[in-house]
């Protein structure tokens, strides 16, 4: 039925791998029983009380204090966790609040192997903070399977995948590059960054990798309205570890947060089929415009990994990399002349948002480390929302329009 309902939207989907089985049931009833509270309530509420009263000392219902079990939470976990196919899953405050959670896990002198091109956060986190920590973090550009194996070393301990990349949307075999680390050393975890797929489009934990993550702040959510993290896994002894972290670091999303993450994964499914038909609708026009350098967007044949998306993927969302042809002043002409498109950080969310990497979210990456990685100075990242494709479209025409006016 939901890959009837994918060929009736268009032919966008067609080649990509078939839909997740009952997903928007999941995502709608999974964690949301109304028999889970005397009320009987059928929209979870929110539980604000900080602490819960024990019947005798030790003797509680299954939560004590909200750093370390909160109701709405359990609701939003276990919704996540049926989504990415996972036994568990565990909210945080942020994402990089996750990646930190995840990087305690290991002891000074352990090593990590980071996808080169990565959120500028993650990027920055790994190079001037768990440095600090006597942690050592190699970059490998991971889409090559033999730059990945070079980067192992024997203090190895944890692989750092995001795909597609964030912001030149590179795409990585997580399944090859899950075996090669394995076969390499089970003792490995290999995590992929999820943001922007999000659990409709791909199931890192289902292609072999050990952690699951997000910024839920953009897909999940969905609403630019909320910053959190989520991690899911199915191993036993990382839940155990990354729930004794969430507890003993603390970095825990709010009740009212996880009540609107919830309620954002209510629509998730239709939103990510949305945003993949606006994203490939203003892919198309940009690739076809002589004004633009290149467009990087996985669901075109052009892109270099495209095989790789449809063989993991149910779909693409609506992220878009376009290097706009001649210099600076071009692309900071485009941006600011972008009506319906907001100029800012972040993406994920309903409305559509336009940012310059480089000067943006990028910025703390070294320049050097930008030049080689092709985050210039006529890069562009869009996030397509869910406005209607034509509009979405006149404005990226009209913005192009005055970054190269039409000589008479």
């Amino acid at each position: 039925m939901a890959q009837a309902n994918k060929q009736e939207a268009g032919d966008v989907f067609a080649g990509f791998r078939t839909a997740f089985k009952s997903f928007a049931t999941d995502a709608i009833h999974i964690g949301q029983e109304p028999e889970q509270w005397t009320s009987m309530a059928v929209v979870p509420p929110i539980s604000l009380s900080t602490t819960f009263k024990q019947q005798s000392p030790g003797n509680h219902a299954g939560f004590e204090y909200s750093r370390s079990g909160n109701p709405t939470r359990n609701c939003l976990e276990k919704a996540v966790a049926a989504l990415d196919g996972a036994k568990h899953c565990l909210a945080f405050a942020s994402g990089l609040a996750a990646t930190v959670a995840i990087t305690h896990m290991l002891k000074k002198g352990d090593g990590i192997v980071c996808m080169d091109d990565v959120y500028g956060g993650t990027n920055r986190y790994f190079q001037r903070v768990a440095a600090g920590f006597g942690l050592e973090t190699t970059f490998a550009d991971c889409t090559k399977l033999e730059l990945l194996k070079a980067a192992l070393k024997p203090n190895t301990k944890l692989v750092w995948l995001e795909t597609p990349t964030n912001p030149t949307m590179k795409v990585v075999d997580i399944k090859a590059c899950s075996e090669l680390v394995h076969e390499h050393s089970k003792d490995i975890v290999v995590v992929v960054d999820n943001t922007f797929m999000s659990a409709y489009f791909q199931r890192p934990l289902a292609l072999g990798a050990d952690i699951c993550m997000y910024s839920a702040t953009k897909y999940m959510n969905g609403h630019s309205d909320v910053v959190m993290g989520l991690v899911s896994v199915n191993r036993e002894d990382l839940n155990e570890r990354l729930r004794f972290l969430q507890n003993a670091i603390g970095g825990v999303p709010s009740p009212f947060d996880c009540y609107l993450c919830n309620r954002g994964l209510k629509t998730l499914h239709l939103r990510m089929e949305q945003h993949f038909k606006n994203g490939m609708a203003a892919a198309k026009f940009l690739e076809a415009d002589p004004r633009v350098e290149r467009v990087i967007f996985p669901g075109l044949p052009s892109h270099p990994q495209y095989e790789v998306m449809k063989k993991q993927c149910t779909g693409c969302p609506g992220m878009i990399t376009f290097y706009i042809k001649g210099k600076l002043e071009h692309a900071t002409t485009f941006l600011s002349n972008l009506k319906m498109f907001a100029v800012a950080e972040s993406l994920g969310g309903y409305e559509s948002l336009a940012e310059h990497p480089a000067i943006m979210t990028h910025a703390s990456v070294p320049e050097k480390e930008r030049a080689v990685l092709g985050i210039s100075d006529t890069l562009i990242r869009l996030s397509v929302g869910l406005e209607d494709a034509a509009d979405i479209i006149e404005d990226l025409d009209q913005a192009l329009n005055a970054a190269h006016p039409k000589k008479n």
